[in-house]
């Protein structure tokens, strides 16, 4: 049976970075993982469950309009725990595309900052 495990630092490393970028935003220890929070609303949760054969290390963000393209696409992409959240299986190698996690994560901070941190973002925001 699957159980909450710590999240390998190396990943909560590269969460952090993929986050370094948006205005405001900040990290906490949540009750299980870490996420990153835009005043008072968590932007992304990260988590891990295992047992003693494998560990699973997932992101859950806010997906907007992509939501419904990212669930079709499958592995990594999977049905978040609410409306609107996709979940993402991420792993310390060259499966996970980091520089598309910044963009998802960002993403994810535009839907829930406000406007005026959304613009301080600048050129770093992804394409609309």
């Amino acid at each position: 049976m699957s159980h909450p495990v710590d999240v390998p630092h190396a990943i909560v490393r590269r969460v952090r970075a993929a986050c370094a970028h948006l205005p405001e935003a900040y990290e906490e220890q949540a009750y299980e993982g870490v996420h990153w929070r835009i005043r008072g609303r968590t932007l992304a949760h990260l988590g891990a469950h295992g047992d003693d054969n494998e560990h699973l290390t997932i992101v859950t963000f806010h997906a907007g309009e992509e939501h419904d393209l990212l669930i079709a696409v499958g592995h990594p992409f999977y049905p978040g725990w609410g409306p609107g959240l996709v979940a993402m299986v991420l792993t310390d190698d060259a499966t996970t595309d980091w520089e598309e996690v910044r963009e998802l994560l960002t993403e994810s901070y535009c839907l829930l900052a406000p406007k005026k941190l959304i613009a301080r973002l600048g050129s770093t925001r992804p394409e609309a």
